[in-house]
């Protein structure tokens, strides 16, 4: 496995893995395809930066999004970080987070936020993030909707 930057040919690849792991609403699904078609389709744009976890046949398999939060000197934001189901527990997301911190770090990041839900289903993603040392530092009650609360983690550099 290696990590290599999103090409056009991972669009269709990445959007499948988004709804394979059956977490994201179909308006999630959208805004994560628009990122990577932002992304794939203007190198220049400095909002989304996208690396792609790719198979022996350098198919992808997971994926994360970052990029710098509007406004601010050095914190960057974890917009998405996904691994298709069959590879999930295989160390593809530790791989992938790990790359996107040093990525963070190398442009000159000192922070990364994360939002993620309460519900049951994001139990896996919180203890992901719990696991790699970052920080619940705020929860915003019923944000998405009644009983589906906003949670932020953080992680210092």
């Amino acid at each position: 496995m290696r990590i290599r930057k999103v090409e056009a040919r991972d669009v269709q690849t990445i959007v499948q893995i988004v709804q394979a792991t059956q977490v994201f609403r179909d308006e999630e699904v959208n805004v994560a395809r628009e990122l990577i078609e932002i992304a794939v389709n203007d190198p220049q744009q400095k909002d989304y930066f996208i690396s792609v976890a790719a198979d022996e046949q350098d198919n992808a398999i997971g994926y994360y999004c970052v990029g710098p939060t509007p406004l601010t000197m050095s914190t960057f934001d974890l917009y998405w970080i996904a691994v298709h189901p069959s590879y999930q527990g295989q160390g593809v997301g530790h791989l992938l987070l790990e790359h996107c911190e040093d990525f963070v770090q190398q442009n000159h990041g000192t922070l990364i936020m994360v939002e993620t839900s309460s519900l049951p289903k994001y139990e896996r993603t919180r203890t992901f993030y719990h696991r790699h040392h970052y920080n619940e530092v705020a929860r915003i009650r019923h944000y998405y909707a009644p009983g589906d609360d906003l949670i932020l983690y953080s992680k210092y550099f």
